[in-house]
């Protein structure tokens, strides 16, 4: 990758990029001649403040105004005609032009911008990778899932080429892929566009686990059902897709289920006498007792699990692994 130069180029001789994934959909609803609005909305503009570290368009104009400017340069490839096109960026670059607009207070008429010359494919790729897959400014997971799918399927990246690019693990970038297609396949059918919610796609993550696919399919659903589930509300929270195994199996949860919902459903599987002898006990007590007895393990029951890696065993405990590493997260952040 060349070397880069930090300049404060004129907002109007910027071009916003609109073969940002986040735009995708609607340059295939309204074609490449997208206005300033529908990218807005693309961009989020339409949003409203949301858990997480996801910043909304309408908070982050407002910080930019603020402030007076941004803190983090855009990051731009200067075309062999002279032409900047905005590689990372396209949010503040559109406030900007924005504020330029509607003659808002402040120095709008230039942008503080990192400008590359003539970037390849692969090193624009290698920077919107770094800035949203694993940068500070994360895109939505399906926005994410989106664009790992069209370097592999229209790029025609390695598997090994993506997870270089962005790190993880090779398992993580082929569910995202896997769920991505499942999401346009099956549930996008059944919504109008201004109706698909792209916040429900971790179901679509969870249910690339071949336990949960395989019970949908021996239980005589589609993942067209599943989808219908997902938008119907009976998958709620969306972790409860997990538990879909345990639910389908039994007649009776599943006939809950299929009227009520998964938190319903769950009811009908719980253990009364196991769990009333837990309500007296501190979480900070189980969380011991589970620590000694994952440590007290024996090498034969570790034998005994990886026989089984699709069980129901294996299932409640990695449920309970990533309960523990998300309320951890919660923990430790400063919201």
């Amino acid at each position: 990758m060349g070397d880069s130069k930090f300049l404060r180029l004129p907002i109007g001789n910027v071009e916003l990029d609109i073969t940002n994934p986040r735009i995708a959909k609607f340059i295939e609803m309204y074609g490449t001649d997208i206005t300033a609005e529908q990218m807005s909305l693309a961009l989020g503009a339409g949003e409203t403040p949301t858990e997480g570290n996801n910043t909304t368009f309408y908070s982050l104009r407002e910080s930019i105004r603020t402030n007076g400017g941004i803190i983090h340069p855009i990051i731009a490839n200067q075309q062999p005609d002279g032409r900047c096109v905005v590689i990372e960026g396209n949010t503040r670059a559109l406030i900007y032009r924005e504020f330029v607009k509607q003659k808002v207070d402040g120095e709008w008429d230039t942008i503080p911008c990192m400008v590359y010359e003539g970037l390849a494919q692969k090193e624009i790729d290698a920077i919107r990778l770094q800035a949203h897959l694993v940068g500070p400014r994360d895109w939505d997971p399906y926005s994410k899932a989106k664009y790992l799918d069209h370097l592999r399927n229209a790029k025609h990246l390695t598997m090994d080429q993506i997870v270089d690019f962005c790190g993880g693990r090779k398992r993580e970038v082929l569910d995202y892929i896997a769920a991505y297609n499942d999401m346009e396949e099956h549930y996008r059918p059944l919504v109008t566009d201004d109706q698909f919610d792209q916040s429900r796609f971790s179901a679509f993550v969870e249910l690339q686990r071949p336990r949960v696919k395989q019970a949908i399919i021996n239980h005589k659903f589609s993942f067209g059902d599943f989808s219908k589930w997902v938008m119907d509300g009976l998958v709620f929270p969306l972790n409860m897709v997990r538990q879909l195994p345990r639910i389908l199996e039994n007649p009776k949860s599943r006939a809950v289920f299929l009227k009520a919902g998964a938190q319903e459903a769950m009811k009908v599987l719980e253990v009364p006498a196991v769990v009333d002898s837990l309500k007296g006990v501190s979480l900070e007590d189980i969380a011991r007792e589970v620590s000694r007895r994952v440590l007290g393990m024996t090498y034969s029951e570790l034998q005994r699990l990886r026989a089984n890696v699709a069980g129901d065993e294996n299932a409640v405990l990695c449920e309970a692994r990533d309960n523990l590493t998300q309320v951890c997260k919660d923990i430790a952040t400063d919201e």
